[in-house]
């Protein structure tokens, strides 16, 4: 019987030990970046649907306010940008490649919102964390200028502290909880395509890049 119990508390240890270190080689094999790019759940309901993108987090960064709410940020003052925290296999994807669809994805050449969405809060913003990323940043808005013969007002900005904003506002275009709107009272994920048709993000996006916007049906 002790042998048996030390066989099974051996075996548990090893599974233990296994499941450690591919997590250990998972978080380090993935890396991190933000970008700001008007309402963060169109920014993450994009990016969660790109092939080496683990995941996408709503949330807030840039200002000084500490553990900003959505309320505080909306009503502008803290600094604050609506941002998406972007989770990603470089193996799969580039840097490069993912500021490259965050360009396309948005108008980069209003400088005082995006789309209906107004304010310093949905300004766009590209956060960076060393010369590289500043480097490869500068390349994209350089390609946006040349690609729209426009100036470009999205910024690049050093990385700061991310705040992750509330559970509802995680995945709020394919949540199923019933929320009251200028739409009626809808499920999020109606509520949320009711929304970004109604603010004009992909005819916008649309015009401006044309067969080259990512995100867009065609």
């Amino acid at each position: 019987m002790k042998n048996t119990l030390r066989s099974i508390i051996l075996f548990i240890a090893i599974l233990a030990g296994i499941a450690l270190n591919h997590s250990r080689a998972y978080a380090g094999s993935t890396k991190t970046m933000v970008v700001a790019g008007g309402c963060f759940w169109c920014v993450e309901s994009d990016f969660e649907r790109v092939r080496g993108v683990v995941k996408a987090v709503s949330g807030f960064t840039g200002g000084t306010t500490k553990n900003p709410t959505y309320k505080q940020v909306s009503a502008g003052g803290t600094g604050h940008f609506e941002a998406v925290q972007i989770t990603y296999d470089p193996a799969r994807i580039s840097y490069e490649s993912l500021l490259k669809l965050f360009i396309m994805s948005i108008d980069p050449t209003d400088g005082g919102g995006q789309f209906c969405d107004r304010g310093d809060s949905y300004r766009t913003a590209i956060f960076v964390s060393n010369p590289r990323e500043k480097a490869i940043a500068e390349a994209t808005l350089r390609y946006a200028r040349r690609a729209l013969h426009r100036p470009i007002r999205t910024q690049i900005l050093p990385a700061s502290r991310f705040y992750i904003a509330g559970p509802p506002h995680q995945d709020y275009y394919k949540g199923t909880r019933r929320v009251l709107t200028r739409f009626g009272i809808k499920r999020q994920s109606q509520a949320y395509q009711a929304y970004r048709k109604a603010c004009g993000r992909d005819a916008r996006v649309k015009r401006l890049w044309g067969a080259n916007a990512p995100f867009i049906r065609h």
